[in-house]
Formats: structure tokens, C-alpha cells, sequence
């Protein structure tokens, strides 16, 4: 198994374990990536790490020996496969981030983009690296990145194809912190604890809201946020933070 999953408590951690070729994604893997995404959901995990195994690579992007044989159609139906499974991963119920160690490019920066964060370990090396294949990105990258770090830094990266290092990727907003070090589970499963402990249910209704920003326009936008918000204070968490706020004592969320 390349991608394996388990379950350690209310979080789900899945491992792209295939360190000999630096995690990089076949079509095998992006098949159970796609299936796991699914067992994820079901199981209503509150937050998902994403990380790779071994110390040199979160994954170093695509199998090039995969894409040598393939026809058009065959590269077509490649593409939206790989964007699929990513999309599935992006549209979770609940948050995910991506631990980067080492390197992240190309597919593997592209499945760091789909996850709701990203941390980067200090010595890690982010690109989007296609260019220098003749490619561009195929799995999502020119429309997330964009996203990310808006768009003359997304064509910066992605027309030169160059690695920038973990402070970079984080001055410009690629990732969301920088940690020295450590066990890339436990960094991760750190950060969600900080995003989500406590109070999960309003943390799905925010991410539903922030992610409607990017595909609507700001008065569908505007409305879709009133209608979360709405629903936000119709929960036993919405409730609890009044009382407890207005009693002057610290609010026990239940995450209904």
C-alpha cells in the first residue's frame, strides 16, 4: 500500500508512503487516495494530517515514468482523475493540513494546495517544477496557487519552474506556519488542535463561508455568509459561547 490511513482518535492521518521514489503519485495512489478520502468522511473524523513518509520528501510530484506512453485522451483523463481526487480532499467536512518535511513539488505541492493548511518544516523545498519538463501543473496548481499567493507570484513560480525555500513559502502566504522541527503527525495534529479544539462545529460552517469566496461572486458571497452564520447560532456551541461569555467563564463546546 502507497497511501495508507488510520484513524488516531478523532483524527484521521494519511501517510504517502512510497520513500524509495520520495513519495511520488501514481495512478495506484491517486486511486486510494480517492477511496480513503471517502472512508474519512464517513468515519467524520475532525481533522485529517496529511504527511509523507520517510525524512526527504512530502512527495516530489507525479510518476514522469507513468506519463511517457499515454495518448492525449489518456493524459486528458489523467489530469481530471488527479483533480478529482484532490477536489475530494478539498471539499471534506472537516480541516486538513498538509505537514511539508523535505520536498513538495509538483502533484505533492498541488496536494498540499488542496488541503485547508499547510505547514512547512524548516529545510523544506516548494516549486510547481513542470515547466522544465515542457508541462504545466496538471492536478489543480494554476488555479489554486493563484488562490494562494495571487496571481503574479503564481505565474512567477510556475513559469520559471523554481524551488523557493520555507521562509519564502511563507512570506508570500503558500503556507500557513513555519516550525523548526519534529514529528510531522505531531506538528500537524498541533496545528488542528489550534484551529478546531473545542469548537468544531463553527469551524465547518467559517471554512464552508471562506471557501465560498472562491467561487462566488461578493453579494452571493455576502449571502452565503449570512445564511452560515444563521446556522452557526442555532448550535449548542453558538449558545454556550453567549452564556459563558456574558457569565465570565471559560465555555465547555461540545461541538453540536
Amino acid at each position: 500500500m502507497t497511501i495508507s490511513l488510520r484513524f488516531d482518535g478523532e483524527l484521521a492521518v494519511l501517510t504517502l508512503d512510497r520513500p524509495v521514489a520520495l513519495n511520488a503519485l501514481n495512478v495506484d495512489m491517486l486511486k486510494t487516495l480517492s477511496g480513503h478520502v471517502d472512508d474519512i468522511e464517513q468515519y467524520r473524523a475532525r481533522g485529517v494530517v496529511v504527511v509523507g513518509g520517510g525524512d526527504r520528501a512530502f512527495c516530489a510530484g507525479a510518476d514522469i515514468a507513468e506519463l511517457q506512453h499515454r495518448t492525449p485522451q489518456q493524459h486528458l483523463d489523467g489530469s481530471v482523475f488527479g483533480q478529482v481526487a484532490f477536489s475530494k480532499l478539498a471539499a471534506l467536512s472537516m480541516p486538513s493540513v498538509a505537514v511539508i518535511r523535505g520536498l513538495a513539488l509538483g502533484g505533492g505541492l498541488e496536494l498540499a494546495m488542496a488541503c485547508s493548511y499547510r505547514v512547512v518544516l524548516a529545510g523544506a523545498k516548494l516549486g510547481l517544477p513542470e515547466i522544465k519538463l515542457g508541462l504545466i501543473p496538471g492536478y489543480g496548481g494554476t488555479q489554486r496557487l493563484p488562490r494562494l499567493v495571487g496571481t503574479t507570484r503564481a505565474l512567477d513560480l510556475i513559469t520559471t519552474g523554481r524551488m523557493i525555500a520555507a521562509d519564502e513559502a511563507l512570506e508570500i502566504g503558500l503556507v500557513d506556519r513555519l516550525v523548526e522541527g519534529g514529528d510531522p503527525v505531531a506538528v500537524g495534529k498541533a496545528h488542528l488542535v489550534l484551529v478546531s479544539e473545542g469548537r468544531p462545529s463553527a469551524v465547518h460552517l467559517a471554512r464552508e463561508a471562506v471557501l465560498a469566496a472562491a467561487r462566488l461572486d461578493l453579494d452571493a458571497g455576502l449571502r452565503a455568509e449570512a445564511e452560515l452564520f444563521a446556522r452557526a447560532t442555532r448550535t449548542d456551541d453558538a449558545r454556550e459561547g453567549i452564556e459563558a461569555f456574558l457569565a465570565k467563564r471559560a465555555p465547555q463546546f461540545t461541538g453540536k
